[in-house]
């Protein structure tokens, strides 16, 4: 069973960065497919990056595609999600996820997808 806790959310204003990360333990963290979604209030939740366990492509929602950039460091079991260039759109919660499927290239861009969630973190983008 792997945990996955997200820390990093808070307020900023449009325009700002946030780094966001998400701490795993409990598993294999190198073997699992890493990925960000995220939920606006009323909205449904909406992919936002991926990246697969062998780090070597990423993978980006249309919205936030050369504002965000994921990444994972395997030594730390962390994978983070710099956030450039803020919008008020960009508010929401953020949750990591991973999935255990796929090759080394494999990115996973759907929610069934992912087998173990995080609880969330708030990103709220002021203008």
């Amino acid at each position: 069973q792997v945990q996955l806790v997200e820390s990093g959310g808070k307020l900023v204003q449009a325009g700002g960065s946030l780094n966001l990360s998400c701490a795993a333990s409990g598993g294999t963290f190198s073997s699992y497919g890493m990925g960000w979604f995220r939920q606006a209030p009323g909205k449904e939740r909406e992919f936002v990056a991926a990246i697969p366990w062998s780090g070597g492509r990423t993978y980006y929602g249309n919205s936030v595609k050369g504002r965000f950039t994921i990444s994972r460091d395997n030594a730390k079991n962390t994978v983070y999600l710099q956030m450039n260039d803020l919008k008020p759109e960009d508010t929401a919660v953020y949750y990591c996820a991973a999935h255990g499927r796929g090759g080394r290239w494999y990115v996973g861009t759907q929610e069934f997808e992912y087998d173990y969630w995080g609880q969330g973190t708030q990103v709220t983008v002021s203008s």
